[in-house]
């Protein structure tokens, strides 16, 4: 699911805003919002990027959330030929 910067900032509070560090210095958001997780787009639908994380930052200061984290999920287990784990790998900084 995709929710609007516009539209997600006239929300009351999140309950979790998520940055996602996707490679190098390329950044996605979402944002859970009653229990479901919705990455942000602009207007036209087009997901949010960044290369820059303190540009992000700014860009998304208008959203008000209870949490805000910075999640990486890593590849490594895969790249390495390691076996596939059933859990999530996910790393979750404040």
């Amino acid at each position: 699911m995709t929710i609007s910067l516009s539209k997600l900032k006239k929300y009351f509070v999140v309950e979790k805003l998520i940055v996602h560090s996707i490679d190098l210095s390329l950044y996605q958001a979402s944002a859970i919002i009653e229990g479901e997780e919705h990455y942000i787009t602009d207007e036209r639908g087009v997901l949010l990027k960044s290369r820059s994380l303190v540009d992000f930052q700014r860009e998304l200061k208008g959203v008000a959330a209870t949490l805000t984290v910075l999640r990486h999920t890593s590849a490594y287990d895969e790249m390495v030929g390691g076996s596939e784990k059933g859990e999530c790998n996910a790393l979750e900084v404040p």
